[in-house]
């Protein structure tokens, strides 16, 4: 029981979640900067923010509904969390893993973006509406592209276990090339999951000051915050996972210095792509993520049935 409360708490678990997430913050915002030939803020930055934001008062809208407002954040943050504890990071298999854990590692991080709506849906505010229908109209455009590469991917190892998928790789090591395409597709989704540019349409803060945060402060908005940086971490965490399955089980040490290095290229590739794409509409984005993703995404599967048929015994 002790080492279960270590491991949730302490590490794999919250603390040390909350921490990479806050240095995740911390480097892509340094990174960025860096790429418009600016300085960036400062290390504790991230850690300062967050300190202050718990000290303000939560100033609640009057026409909000109160309880939803104020649960939001925190169901948000615990999703977070809980999907980070099925995925296997430094070793071939997660802190807690059974037989059909995509599944709940999918559905935990598509419940952020729905806290997202319903703390501005019921905030009452425009500005927080508008943002709010913003982001569950790219939700239902975005997940089923991702949905179908970690599909794809799973088919091909035949499991639906994040763990099952490692080992799998682990043994095949040169089959991770055949989910390149799954990949790309992969991580242009995570971007639109993410909010980051091109795909911050729900955020737009030169149209609607901050979409469905624009009401929020104090504590509730430091959880919101807290959950975006958290997020970022597991989501590249997944993606590195499927589709870069290297240094898995070739001992703790090196594991772990092998899962920073993907989860920060990652983290490069998202801050380089905040650089060089303007925001896209709403419109654009559903279009890109249908015509475009989808098909790809389905083309993927296909790739993936072929080669399990002729290669996987």
């Amino acid at each position: 029981m002790g080492k279960e409360l270590f491991n949730i708490l302490i590490f794999p678990g919250l603390l040390f979640l909350c921490v990479f997430g806050l240095l995740a913050e911390f480097v892509d915002r340094k990174l960025y900067a860096r790429l418009q030939n600016r300085m960036g803020p400062p290390w504790f930055q991230p850690l300062a923010d967050f300190i202050k934001l718990l000290g303000k008062e939560d100033v609640i809208p009057t026409e909000a509904d109160t309880a939803v407002f104020k649960l939001m954040p925190v169901v948000a943050l615990s999703a977070a969390v809980a999907a980070f504890f099925y995925i296997p990071l430094w070793g071939t298999h997660a802190l807690y893993y059974f037989s059909g854990d995509i599944i709940v590692v999918l559905y935990l991080l598509l419940v952020p973006t729905l806290c997202f709506f319903l703390g501005g849906w019921y905030s009452r505010s425009v500005y927080s509406m508008i943002g709010a229908v913003r982001s569950l109209t790219q939700l239902f455009a975005y997940e089923v592209p991702l949905f179908m590469c970690i599909l794809a991917a799973s088919l091909l190892a035949n499991t639906w276990s994040l763990s099952e998928m490692a080992v799998f790789y682990g043994r095949h090591p040169g089959y991770w090339i055949f989910n390149s395409l799954g990949f790309v597709i992969a991580f242009i989704s995570l971007l639109g999951k993410l909010e980051k540019v091109p795909f911050d349409i729900p955020e737009a803060e030169t149209e609607i000051v901050a979409g469905s945060f624009t009401e929020y402060s104090g504590r509730l908005f430091a959880f919101f915050r807290m959950t975006i940086d958290v997020e970022l971490v597991v989501g590249a965490s997944l993606i590195a996972a499927v589709f870069l399955p290297f240094g898995l089980g070739v001992g703790q040490q090196l594991g772990f210095v092998v899962y920073l290095l993907k989860v920060f290229l990652l983290m490069a590739l998202i801050s380089l792509s905040r650089t060089i794409f303007a925001r896209l509409r709403i419109d654009q984005m559903i279009n890109l993520c249908w015509k475009y993703l989808a098909p790809l995404a389905f083309l993927q599967v296909l790739i993936s049935l072929i080669i399990k048929w002729v290669l996987v015994k």
